[in-house]
Order: C-alpha cells, then sequence, then structure tokens
C-alpha cells in the first residue's frame, strides 16, 4: 500500500428539499385546506477515524465528497426524506484543515466520535405551515436552503509512543526491525527509508508503537532533504531515540545539526524525552568507540547509551528506558 500523509479533498453536503403546495381533495370535502408537507433535510458530512487505516493514499484517486440533498414535501402533509450523510474515514491523527492550510478545524484522535464538517440545509416548509385565520388557502411553500461546500486538507500525523530520528544511514531501520516483526527497507546507503516505518515492540508485558523516520539533514526545517516532510509525524511521538553513527568522522556535529533542525521545525520536540543512542559500536575496534563515546558524553549528552542492533549491546537499556518513562507518563 502506498503511504500519503496529505490530501486536499472537497466536500459538500446536501441541499435541503422544497416544501409542498398541496391542497386536500377529498370527495364530499368542499374546502379541504392546504397539506402541503415540509421538505427533508440535506445530508451532512462527517470524518472519523479507523484503527486499520494508516494511509490517505485512498483520498489521492477520490477528491470529491457530496451528501445526499432532502427530498421534496409532498401531499397529503408527507414530509420529505432526509438526505444520506456522507462520512469520510481517515486514520487515527488525522488533522482536518480549512483550504489555507493554516485553520485547524479538529483533530483525530479517537475513534468514538465523527467529527461534523459540512451541516446540510433545512428543508423548506410546505403551505399547510403558512395557515393563518386570515389566509385559509396559503399557495407558497418554502425552498430548501443551500447546503455547504469547500474544500479542506487532510495531514496525518502518526501516532507512535517511540519516533526513531537522526541522520540518514544511522541504524534507525535496523533498530526497528530488531525490536518488532515490522520489515523496513535496510541498506548501506543514505535515504534508504523514504516513509515512515512503523512496528509494534512488546517487552514486559508492555506493548508500544515504535516509528522509524526518514533521515534528516542539515537544512530540513527549510526543505531540504525528506526530514520536513515527514517531521510532523515526530510531533505525537511521546518518545524520541536519536541515533548517532560513531563510525560518522562528524559524529558530535551531527548530533547539533538533528538538535537544530528540531529546535527550527518545532521548539516543543526538544522537550520530549530524548535517549541518544551511539550506534554501530561493533563496527569500530574498542578502544576507538570508547574514545568517541567518551568525547560526545563529555560534549554532547553525558546519557547517551552506546548501543548496536547486531550484537544486542545496550537494547535492554533502551527497552527499560522506554518503559519506564512512559508508566511515568501514565500516572
Amino acid at each position: 500500500m502506498k503511504f500519503l500523509d496529505e490530501a486536499k479533498v472537497y466536500i459538500a453536503s446536501g441541499h435541503g428539499g422544497s416544501g409542498c403546495v398541496s391542497f386536500r381533495r377529498e370527495k364530499f370535502v368542499e374546502y379541504g385546506g392546504p397539506d402541503g408537507g415540509n421538505g427533508g433535510a440535506g445530508g451532512d458530512v462527517y470524518i472519523r477515524a479507523v484503527r486499520n487505516l494508516n494511509t490517505l493514499v485512498d483520498y489521492r484517486y477520490v477528491q470529491h465528497f457530496k451528501a445526499q440533498r432532502g427530498g421534496a414535501g409532498a401531499g397529503r402533509n408527507r414530509t420529505g426524506e432526509d438526505g444520506q450523510s456522507r462520512i469520510l474515514s481517515v486514520p487515527l491523527g488525522t488533522s482536518v484543515f480549512e483550504e489555507n492550510k493554516k485553520t485547524l478545524i479538529c483533530d483525530i484522535l479517537d475513534t468514538d466520535h465523527m467529527y461534523l464538517l459540512a451541516k446540510g440545509g433545512k428543508g423548506g416548509l410546505g403551505n399547510l405551515h403558512f395557515k393563518t385565520s386570515t389566509n385559509q388557502a396559503p399557495r407558497y411553500a418554502q425552498k430548501g436552503t443551500q447546503g455547504s461546500e469547500k474544500w479542506i486538507w487532510l495531514q496525518l500525523k502518526l501516532i507512535a509512543d517511540v519516533g526513531i530520528v537522526g541522520m540518514p544511514n544511522a541504524g534507525k531501520s535496523t533498530l526497528l526491525s530488531r525490536l518488532s516483526k515490522a520489515r523496513p527497507k535496510i541498506a548501506d546507503y543514505p535515504f534508504t527509508t523514504l516513509i515512515p516505518s512503523l512496528g509494534v515492540v512488546q517487552y514486559k508485558g508492555y506493548d508500544f508503537v515504535m516509528a522509524d523516520m526518514p533521515g534528516l539533514i542539515e537544512g530540513a526545517a527549510t526543505g531540504k532533504g525528506l526530514g520536513k516532510k515527514f517531521m510532523k509525524h515526530v510531533e505525537r511521538c511521546k518518545i524520541l531515540l536519536h541515533m548517532v553513527n560513531l563510525c560518522d568522522e562528524t559524529y558530535r556535529e551531527n548530533w547539533h545539526i538533528i538538535r537544530n533542525e528540531m529546535r527550527q521545525n518545532n521548539s516543543v520536540l526538544l522537550d520530549k524525552p530524548c535517549l541518544t543512542l551511539l550506534s554501530c559500536s561493533d563496527a569500530l575496534d574498542d578502544v576507538t568507540c570508547q574514545k568517541r563515546a567518551e568525547q560526545f558524553e563529555r560534549d554532547c549528552d553525558p546519557q547517551a547509551i552506546v548501543f548496536s542492533s547486531h550484537s544486542g549491546v545496550g537494547i535492554e537499556k533502551v527497552l527499560n528506558y522506554i518503559i519506564r518513562v512512559l508508566q511515568l507518563q501514565e500516572v
């Protein structure tokens, strides 16, 4: 299935049905009076989350969604049928914006509620409603009111407990595949990961969702590389794992670059619990690995953990940290 995290769609609620002009006609009833029924209400447009969806790809091919208009009233005081509403199904974590992409309409974070996007028009009143003591036979009825229509933007922000961030080729996908049953593409060249990947990790009776994000580069906050497009998915993560490749000579500079990019994109990201993982430790000899780790802890982050997805070094520490933070957030 293709991954799509943004879509522009057109929605239109149904018009209300018109009221009816009618008079009672029965044998031996000379002055039956008006009996025109009211028009039905137009259908509404709603949006709701569905748990088994994780992409907006369906909205690439179908972009127009219209609710049904209300039925017209009829004689014998019969009210027109209400128009059928239209419901858009989206993944959890979808945000709905006005056409300007700045005005937030709603955030869809649960599956127990449907959000109203466009209200249907009201049905018109039939001529029976306009009968008075001075006007016993009104020959007019109301038309139904118009429904509303507009373009909206759907933006998906994945909901994950843990997000893995870092420079390209830092070992993020390898970590996800080691801890979960997810099988993201893994290769020894940058930008192997082109879309976020999700995996469920089970540890000590806890289940949590981990997301592997495409690699960031310097300037990602201003649109360079793939980071700007997918940085929004990190915003909903409760914990961040910042992976740094010790084999890269500029590993300390890389750590500062990622921190700066997160700050420029959304400074709130720096307030999230974050654990730095010094990866690829098994690709270096013990002396070099220890020396670089000590330099990093002295210059960047003293809480960093030396880690290897292949040998398993540091994995238990990482998982215990995640469980401990998740437990504190549940209190």
